[in-house]
């Protein structure tokens, strides 16, 4: 059953609203930051993530973002061309406000943490003014980061793109991307996170995502009975992730699909997520099955907890169906599903 339809006519399949950062990941890990020397820069931020791996499996994306004027901005812009991300509507911030720095400790292959610095940020800069309708009425879908709720005036431009979305008709994906740094208490995120929500046609989160969400709604919810709420909503699928348990998609039929993690030897504990939901979106995209769609973002997150850094490391359509195929013909057919 196909859950979600999408206008075949626009001719970019997804608009992103959130960061875009800069990730700097050691290249002597296994030990703490501290001790860390060497690091290797990347592209980051999980919308802008996703962006790429979408790109990479062939699908057109477009951006809603502010970034820093000075070189880390150029590079933002000069990554995002090269991978065929539309930059028509990323603006550069005119008060000093700086990308976000994201810092990685690997310390093993199942213990990793991130250390970031976000005060006075581009990415929170990003004003109602920058959202314009045509752009949103171009996509078949808008996805809005969770983080950009976090402050004004960035929660405000999320919420016009949201009104906008709706306006157009163009469904509403939310991945919650829940980052402690910014927020100043738990109510405020249960505010605008819920506020999102009710207007997705799609939500991802972990389970401590939702918890966040739900707060002001009904606390301590099931993983069913989260679903069941928010498919009362708008909500077509939900998607609620417990890491290396594996996750589910609940479809608003009343149908579960689990999948689980493909076997690999891990790099880091980090990074999984923008892999999955890209890969798992170009499924929707392309109609496939939601088990399927769940399958190849299962796939595409595996690939990258085993690679050095995200963005760069997105994997084209050829190597996930091919990591698949030479998993199944190990493990079996049933390797990942639930």
């Amino acid at each position: 059953m196909k859950y979600l339809t999408f206008d075949e006519s626009r001719p970019m399949d997804l608009v992103l609203l959130g960061r875009a950062a800069i990730d700097l990941n050691p290249t002597d890990y296994y030990q703490t930051l501290s001790d860390s020397t060497t690091f290797k820069k990347y592209l980051g931020g999980s919308p802008a993530n996703i962006a790429v791996g979408l790109s990479r499996l062939g699908k057109k994306c477009g951006f809603f973002c502010r970034v820093s004027d000075d070189q880390f901005g150029d590079f933002v812009y000069d990554v995002f061309e090269k991978e065929g991300v539309d930059t028509s509507r990323i603006r550069r911030c005119t008060n000093g406000e700086k990308l976000g720095l994201t810092f990685t400790e690997i310390l093993s292959e199942k213990e990793s943490s991130i250390l970031m610095y976000r005060n006075k940020i581009a990415d929170l800069a990003l004003e109602p003014g920058d959202i314009d309708e045509e752009y949103i009425a171009c996509a078949k879908a808008l996805l809005i980061s969770g983080t950009a709720l976090a402050e004004s005036p960035s929660r405000e431009a999320a919420l016009k793109a949201v009104a906008l979305a709706r306006r157009t008709n163009t469904p509403i994906f939310f991945d919650i991307d829940y980052r402690e740094y910014n927020w100043k208490n738990p109510d405020e995120i249960a505010i605008y996170y819920s506020l999102v929500a009710r207007e997705a046609s799609l939500i991802l989160g972990s389970r401590e995502e939702f918890d966040l969400t739900e707060a002001l709604v009904r606390p301590g919810m099931t993983d069913a009975e989260s679903a069941a709420y928010w498919h009362g909503q708008s909500a077509k699928i939900i998607v609620i992730k417990h890491g290396k348990e594996g996750s589910t998609a609940y479809t608003n039929d009343g149908k579960s699909y689990t999948i689980k993690p493909f076997p690999i030897q891990k790099l880091k504990s980090f990074g999984g997520g923008d892999g999955y939901a890209s890969a798992f979106l170009y499924g929707l995209f392309e109609g496939r099955e939601v088990i399927d769609s769940l399958e190849l973002g299962s796939a595409s997150a595996s690939l990258l907890i085993a690679s050095h850094g995200c963005s760069p490391f997105m994997p084209t359509l050829e190597k996930l169906e091919s990591y698949i195929a030479d998993c199944k013909k190990e493990y079996g057919e049933m390797v990942a599903r639930g």
